[in-house]
């Protein structure tokens, strides 16, 4: 039988290269736009995605996969595998690893385990690749989960939102909610921590917000991998990347877009470090 194989859902935001040569399986989550429902990064790539949420007067909803979609990802893995590991995002906000556990609890076949990686878009797909690399060079299920176990507490991400608009339409915005205050210009800088989305600093310029994510990354100790994500901000994400490069190997900074689930609540112009 092959190696361990790793499963994940699509608010990791691994770039679509990477997937496909790490061989990792991406459950998708899905958008829906009134009566129109599409599947993330399937039949709605983000691009489209920040056009149509910019143009519509409703907020998007959108939804985890259901026990369907990671069942039928599960009987297709165990086809090649006896050893599967799946690592979610934070668990507390979606009912995605329960949706994915239940599942698991339907295959005989395979032995699977799962992950709460308390993390969410690139911070999440670090642990995944970090897995996918080791399954692929051969470590047994046990070797690759004491990896991500001891990785989590080290994958950090720190982003700016560009507006608090969207937050606030969908009510996401908890603990934050003191980030608005009276000063709606203001650009707040949000981070995970124990699988909650915390307020860092609010920042006054743009400008500045983006020296200052680079300044908290670079600050934060010895860094083994970095990733830029954005919401349909690739001119502020290349801003990042050319910030980064003077300390970093650009060649290695990974460029991602995160989807719609992340993107209804961030909005556009959102942009991050993992």
């Amino acid at each position: 039988m092959s190696n361990v194989k790793i499963l994940t859902d699509s608010l990791a935001d691994i770039p679509s290269n990477i997937v496909k040569d790490l061989d990792i399986t991406v459950v998708p989550c899905t958008v829906r736009f009134g009566s129109e429902e599409y599947i993330d990064r399937v039949t709605l790539f983000p691009t489209e995605f920040y056009q149509k949420l910019v143009a519509s007067p409703v907020l998007p909803t959108t939804a985890f996969p259901s026990v369907q979609m990671f069942e039928e990802a599960y009987r297709k893995l165990a086809e090649t595998t006896e050893r599967i590991l799946a690592i979610h995002t934070i668990a507390s906000l979606t009912g995605i690893y329960n949706a994915s556990r239940m599942a698991a609890e339907t295959i005989q076949n395979a032995r699977i385990e799962l992950v709460d990686s308390e993390q969410v878009s690139m911070s999440l797909g670090w642990l995944v690749i970090l897995a996918a690399r080791a399954a692929k060079e051969g470590a047994t299920l046990a070797q690759v989960r004491a990896l991500v176990e001891n990785a989590k507490t080290r994958v950090h991400i720190i982003a700016m939102l560009d507006t608090l608009e969207y937050a606030q339409r969908g009510g996401r915005l908890g603990k934050g909610a003191a980030l608005v205050g009276s000063m709606l210009n203001v650009k707040p800088l949000v981070s995970a921590v124990h699988s909650e989305i915390v307020p860092v600093e609010n920042v006054r310029t743009q400008k500045r917000a983006l020296e200052r994510l680079v300044e908290i990354v670079l600050a934060s100790g010895p860094i083994q991998e970095l990733a830029v994500i954005h919401a349909d901000a690739l001119n502020h994400a290349q801003t990042l990347q050319k910030m980064l490069a003077k300390t970093f190997p650009m060649d290695q900074i990974v460029m991602s877009e995160t989807g719609p689930v992340l993107g209804t609540h961030t909005g556009p112009g959102a942009v991050g470090i993992a």
